[in-house]
């Protein structure tokens, strides 16, 4: 395990070079720049403000100023958001960003695995069927859509949340359900797949012949088993919840990185986009780290290397 977390370790490095050079070049070469929408600056203000932030320096040797200045996870000061540092922003947005991915996943994986095994072990039931059926509008239909339906039901119709803000468990609730129910549904398809797969097995089979109780039979055997599509997946969720938390994010007013992050893009403000993305693909990086882990944990045959 030492060998491969040394290589992952490795890997992630190179990775996060070449994801921040892509990205520097990219948000550079887009046309446009940090001070174009603001009003007309002096000649030398302008070359004071473009000092301060290394602009007037040809895009290669920015590039490389830049580069290890974010190898010491030292970001510089952000563009538009005056006496921030990208540090700062990312140290408050962070944890309200990482709490509404907790939450979310954590009613995915709740509400999915619940309807899976329940779908699973009534198969062609009414109950199968509406739950299946449920997962299916649940995959088709996007999050931010979800999102306005649910203010218009949850919070002006039945006035049971608050429609926006940050600072209580209530006003987490609804983003959270809202970002995860896609994550549910995919989640429900695949362990009840799973599960299908494993009662047929003969080890299953053989439980039951002993006289074990149906429910140890599933909980204690089946789904270790059976779970195995589902970790190998939460890779892909984390990403699909990092991604939707930036629109949602926006539409409940959540000041978490993802609403920084597109401010970020739109006001050109590069020292801040970069942060964000190197900070994104660290988590992603790790996400995937864990779930190879857990996968070889749950099905010893799978090797690490």
């Amino acid at each position: 395990m030492i060998a491969f977390l040394l290589k992952r370790l490795g890997w992630m490095i190179v990775t996060l070079w070449a994801v921040y050079t892509i990205t520097f070049f990219l948000i550079h070469a887009v046309p446009g720049g940090p001070f174009d929408s603001e009003r007309k600056l002096s000649a030398d203000v302008q070359r004071n403000v473009e000092a301060r932030y290394k602009l007037d320096l040809p895009v290669h040797e920015q590039y490389f100023y830049h580069l290890g200045r974010a190898a010491q996870f030292d970001f510089g000061p952000s563009i538009k958001l005056a006496d921030f540092s990208v540090n700062e922003v990312i140290a408050q947005g962070f944890p309200i960003s990482v709490s509404l991915g907790i939450f979310a996943m954590t009613f995915a994986l709740v509400v999915g695995l619940t309807a899976g095994i329940i779908s699973s072990l009534r198969r062609n039931t009414w109950l199968d069927v509406t739950f299946m059926g449920i997962a299916t509008v649940g995959i088709a239909v996007p999050n931010f859509v979800l999102a306005s339906l649910c203010v218009m039901l949850f919070v002006f119709h039945w006035q049971i949340f608050p429609a926006a803000g940050w600072g209580s468990l209530r006003q987490l609730v609804l983003p959270a359900l809202c970002l995860g129910a896609p994550f549910a549904a995919y989640i429900a398809r695949l362990s009840r797949t799973g599960l299908l797969e494993v009662l047929n097995q003969d080890y299953i089979r053989t439980a039951y012949a002993k006289g074990l109780m149906p429910r140890r039979v599933v909980m204690h055997h089946a789904m270790r088993g059976a779970i195995v599509p589902v970790v190998s997946y939460l890779g892909p969720a984390t990403a699909g919840i990092l991604t939707g938390s930036l629109v949602l994010e926006r539409i409940f007013a959540l000041p978490g990185m993802g609403s920084h992050f597109i401010e970020a893009a739109s006001q050109r403000d590069y020292p801040l986009a970069l942060g964000m993305t190197m900070v994104y693909t660290v988590l992603l990086f790790v996400m995937n780290t864990i779930v190879d882990l857990s996968y070889s944990w749950l099905d010893p045959r799978v090797k690490l290397n």
